[in-house]
């Protein structure tokens, strides 16, 4: 049930967004097992005059936030990082250039399915991993 925002700079990407977007969806896929139906991705590109970027980083620069029940391993978390800048790098951007930020909420505080909350219902994938 991951959230996802990714922000970066507005030129670089062209028309390919869907490829953006889905370096960081497969990743969950492949890495935490989140389920293909289980999407909510958005991509927000900044034109240069309305962010900072990081000394020494490229108008590429990525921000990664992902908001995501609590639960899986630091070992889980490393594997994440390493595939969506695999799968960063692959589209050109720079390891250097992609920044991950994971935000871990108690499933309690999430309400899904129609209003249910996510610690009383099957959620179909493993979350302590």
């Amino acid at each position: 049930m991951p959230c996802s925002r990714i922000e970066t700079g507005a030129g670089w990407i062209g028309h390919r967004h869907f490829d953006v977007i889905d370096a960081v969806q497969t990743a969950l896929e492949d890495v935490l097992g989140i389920p293909d139906w289980d999407r909510d991705v958005v991509l927000t590109e900044h034109p240069i005059d309305k962010r900072i970027v990081p000394s020494g980083r490229s108008e590429m620069f990525t921000r990664i936030e992902i908001v995501l029940f609590a639960g899986r391993s630091h070992a889980a978390k490393r594997a994440l990082y390493k595939q969506v800048c695999d799968n960063f790098e692959a589209l050109g951007v720079p390891r250097g250039d992609v920044k991950i930020v994971l935000i871990e909420t108690p499933r309690e505080n999430w309400g899904i399915r129609g209003g249910q909350s996510a610690a009383d219902i099957e959620l179909g994938f493993e979350v302590a991993i």
